[in-house]
């Protein structure tokens, strides 16, 4: 790893943890050269992992494209940080095979969606259901009120 304040390349582990639900491993390092301490996060690739989307298309799983989606649901709402990583790192333990469908992921991000933010569940339902018009809308906010 590249020190961010000097670009040195030698560095030492100070302290590893498992995060995330065991998904990300945390690490601390120290710069040898200038003493600066910073964060790395490392997780496995899933290069293996391929999406099916609705329309039959198969896409390799891409992480940012999930973080994206939950990003654009959860923004400007009162949800730690913390919050957002925890259900980005379950989503992509969830993942099992070497394909899974689209609306896996999707069924999947709005159940954890739901229980974490209802204006975020509520935003990515819009999108992941296709609303077309405020109907739709108000029965989805109706459905999630009943529960």
């Amino acid at each position: 790893m590249k020190c961010p304040k000097c670009g040195n390349d030698d560095d030492k582990v100070l302290d590893s943890r498992s995060s995330k639900e065991g998904v990300v491993i945390r690490r601390r390092r120290e710069c040898l050269k200038c003493g600066y301490r910073f964060t790395t996060h490392e997780e496995i690739d899933r290069d293996d992992l391929f999406v099916v989307k609705r329309d039959g298309r198969r896409e390799v799983f891409q992480r940012e494209k999930l973080e994206k989606s939950i990003r654009i649901a959860c923004q400007k709402r009162p949800i730690p940080e913390s919050k957002v990583q925890d259900l980005i790192g379950a989503v992509i333990a969830s993942l099992e095979g070497e394909e899974v469908p689209s609306d896996r992921i999707g069924q999947f991000v709005m159940a954890r969606l739901h229980e974490l933010d209802e204006v975020a569940y509520i935003r990515f339902a819009s999108v992941y259901r296709r609303f077309t018009d405020v109907n739709q809308f108000l029965s989805a906010i109706t459905e999630m009120v009943k529960k």
